[in-house]
């Protein structure tokens, strides 16, 4: 770039004077950050404050593009999102800034914004700077509702990562009230339904890009998830020395190491589990083992759960473990297991040995998984394997897991259901009622009474002569069979209303579930309508900025050949006044020789002293020795002092002729201490 201003030089933006900004850490340079697409530099209003400094971002020639006038008129709706203020632009045109760029051609399509103070995420990254708690959860929370403000308005950032992450909250310049914590940077490629493609797009930055989308580039409404993800973990987590220590440099994870199951990953998600609770992890855990950008979390969500968590880093909703369950919960954590995972061990379940083994040991061999997800697959797999009882128990266990009402709990139920009707199939006279009282526990425990008190009869009847006790006895036995009878029928009648209302509430949530569907694919409908006709719209203001193109570009011939009548008059006196400067420059000229003649006459006049100089000094040098050596101290010193004398009136340059600058060294040790020997030179 030709543009290379210096500290100091005034800029005419718009009617309003600026100087380029002084760097603090080098007042010589002009206060710049370099980014992938530019340069950016700090202007300073003449008449304004430190926090209403404007930042003057200079393309690199590739990505000076018309469009990025249509862009910003857009993104100017967008500069009220906290978080966004440097949406609030304006881009140096021709037509308003001719002469400007005229002069500096590289100021074309350049970007006048708002100027973010503070350090970036990336300083704090790279200087290893421990955070306090409450100061990661403050900038977590703040990343957190400026992703979730943007989602909501269908904008992504399209390229977060360290260096485009502002950090007002670490600012020396005092800030206006209200001003965000965090503020997002270099937004020329923010996805908008309202805006086009670029024609060239960024491929996410190394440390915060999936593996999966690296090299497609990202342009999309959740182009921001996954890196959104990784920054607010780093963020929690860098208030933890061990995380700060393990980092891999400019970003805390190696791109060679995203969404593998590395060191650093581990030792992240355990920090965020012991500081910030297992919502916090399983977030983070879904962003990581994502296998598309939408599958990872909303801001949204992010935003919930942090506004859970205290300052202190302790969740409100974290529930301390059962006693009973202490040990377990402990022992797994040393194995790596997360809280959630270790107290799902000790959970009571009806499960066999054999599959409560292998599912213990699927949780510890993948710790770093969520335990409903792992008994969820477990469960698949049995049933893949042709192992329905194995499998119905896996199902019973997780079902105490999940949330009621959440898809997976439904999912869980039909699963069990269905295993349940596998395993005991109905006869055609034999209804699903009658199957379910007569397996009862109920059932069975009546029955056994009965047989109980039919066994405890047979001796009265052999024993008793008496045909009236019999009777009294048999009815007694009626009277006790009755009773057992209507428990049944009583137990029966709870298990027929507790099975109706376990399909009513299936039906209910597949009713749910089925409206949801159908109101997505309505909203879906909508925003497809409303993207054709932001499309109609953009193309009819286009349409319209080319006519009005074209007329400012005829106004502009127009005015040409005015300015072209005034520049041959201007050029006459030009030409006259260039002559009289002409004049007075060569009688300037010759004032200037005749003065560089006198100063070299002057310059080889004192060359021919320096020489006398050195010769003098050299004699005086030789006296002091000889004195020394004939024994006259005093007749030595006044020599030496007078050496001194002669030798400070030019050190500089009898330092550099000869040995006078070692005979000088001598002689300053001699005058400091009259018992040195000069040596003889």
């Amino acid at each position: 770039m030709s543009f290379q201003p210096n500290p100091g030089d005034e800029l005419i933006i718009n009617g309003t004077a600026y100087v380029v900004g002084r760097h603090p850490a080098a007042p010589g340079l002009a206060y710049a950050q370099a980014g992938r697409q530019g340069i950016v530099y700090q202007l300073n209003a003449k008449n304004g404050a430190p926090h209403e400094a404007k930042a003057l971002k200079v393309f690199f020639p590739k990505f000076r593009i018309p469009a990025m006038v249509y862009q910003s008129e857009h993104m100017e709706a967008y500069g009220d999102i906290p978080g966004l203020q440097v949406c609030k632009r304006d881009v140096l045109t021709p037509e308003r800034n001719g002469s400007l760029i005229a002069e500096q051609p590289d100021l074309l399509y350049a970007v006048l914004m708002p100027w973010v103070h503070g350090m970036t995420w990336f300083d704090c990254l790279t200087d290893q700077r421990q955070l306090e708690a409450s100061d990661s959860l403050a900038l977590a929370r703040a990343l957190a509702g400026i992703g979730s403000a943007m989602e909501q308005k269908g904008l992504a950032h399209c390229d977060l990562s360290a260096p485009n992450v502002m950090l007002p909250f670490f600012s020396e310049v005092e800030l206006p009230e209200g001003t965000s914590a965090v503020e997002l940077v270099d937004v020329e490629q923010m996805y908008s339904t309202k805006m086009d493609r670029p024609d060239a797009l960024l491929a996410g930055s190394p440390g915060y890009a999936a593996h999966r989308t690296v090299h497609s580039g990202l342009w999309s409404a959740y182009a921001d998830r996954f890196a959104g993800a990784i920054i607010i973990g780093e963020m929690l987590g860098w208030s933890d020395r061990v995380v700060v220590d393990k980092a891999w440099g400019e970003s805390y994870f190696d791109q060679h190491e995203m969404q593998t199951p590395c060191e650093r990953y581990f030792i992240l998600r355990k920090s965020l589990e012991s500081r910030w609770g297992s919502k916090v992890v399983e977030l983070f855990s879904r962003a990581w083992d994502s296998q598309d950008l939408s599958s990872c979390p909303t801001f949204g969500e992010w935003l919930v759960v942090l506004n859970a968590v205290t300052e202190q880093g302790i969740s409100v909703e974290a529930i301390e473990p059962e006693p009973a369950a202490t040990e377990t919960i402990e022992s797994a954590a040393v194995g790596g297991l997360s809280s959630e995972a270790a107290s799902s061990l000790s959970a009571p379940a009806p499960l066999k040995t054999e599959q409560a083994a292998l599912l213990n040991q699927t949780a510890l061999e993948q710790g770093e998984r969520g335990v409903t997800d792992k008994l969820f697959r477990q469960a698949r797999d049995l049933e893949q394997q042709n192992k329905p009882a194995a499998a119905l128990e896996v199902y019973r266990s997780l079902y105490h897991f999940v949330e009621d009402g959440s898809p997976l709990h439904v999912e869980v139920s039909a699963a069990i259901t269905g295993l349940e009707e596998q395993l005991n199939p109905m006869t055609p006279e034999q209804p699903e009622k009658t199957k379910a009282w007569y397996r009862s526990k109920a059932f069975i425990v009546t029955t056994a009474a009965a047989v109980v008190l039919l066994a405890a009869g047979i001796p009265a009847v052999n024993i008793l002569a008496d045909q009236s006790n019999q009777r009294q006895i048999e009815a007694a036995k009626q009277e006790e069979a009755a009773k057992a009878a209507k428990a049944a029928e009583e137990k029966l009648a709870a298990e027929q209303k507790a099975a109706q209302k376990l399909l009513t509430e299936k039906q209910r949530q597949e009713a749910e579930q089925q409206t949801k569907q159908q109101a997505l694919a309505a909203q879906k409908q909508q925003e497809e309508q409303k993207k054709q006709q932001a499309l109609i719209a953009q193309q009819v203001k286009y349409e319209a900025y080319l006519a009005q193109k074209e007329q400012n570009k005829q106004a502009a011939a127009k005015l040409a050949k005015q300015k072209a009548y005034d520049q041959q008059a201007k050029y006459e006196k030009y030409l006259a006044l260039k002559k009289e400067q002409e004049a007075r420059a060569a009688q300037e000229e010759a004032a200037r020789k005749a003065a560089a003649e006198a100063e070299q006459k002057q310059k080889e006049s004192m060359h021919a002293r320096n020489k006398e100089n050195v010769l003098q000094l050299i004699s005086l040098y030789n006296k002091a020795y000889v004195s020394q050596e004939g024994g006259s101290a005093a007749k030595a010193k006044s020599f030496a002092k007078r050496f001194r004398t002669l030798y400070d009136s030019n050190p500089s340059y009898y330092r550099s002729v000869g040995e006078v600058g070692y005979r000088a060294s001598s002689i300053y040790n001699f005058l400091g201490d009259t018992n040195f020997r000069l040596p003889k030179i």
